[in-house]
């Protein structure tokens, strides 16, 4: 499947949830299922954080801060070729932009992410 013949929605929602799965098992599958193995995650905070045990551990370190609060999905802005815009939103405390880029082939999943807060 060619990226821009999915529905980036699907995909970029199940990004987002892996930010808020807190099982670490259940965050573990879905990060094989929605990332590449090669993977690589940027922020302000975190300069190429490359893998899912990486990512994972930032995640664990960023759900003691936020609590209880959970990532949705604002809107996707844009998609071209292999890659998407989109804003998301952290309960009412902060907002953001991400801009991930799709593998290609038939087995599309994400293998970059980077992230800017708003």
């Amino acid at each position: 499947m060619n990226p821009t013949d999915l529905i980036p929605t699907d995909l970029i929602n199940s990004y987002l949830e892996i930010w808020n799965e807190r099982d670490a098992d259940t965050r573990r599958k879905l990060m094989e299922s929605v990332l590449s193995d090669d993977s690589v995650y940027s922020d302000p905070d975190y300069a190429g954080l490359q893998g899912h045990a990486a990512l994972s551990a930032a995640i664990d370190k960023a759900q003691q801060q936020f609590g209880d609060l959970r990532f949705t999905l604002g809107a996707v802005l844009g998609m071209h070729h292999d890659q998407a815009l989109f804003t998301w939103e952290l309960g009412t405390v902060a907002t953001g932009y991400d801009v991930v880029e799709f593998t290609p082939g038939p087995d599309t999943r994400i293998r970059r992410v980077v992230g800017f807060f708003g």
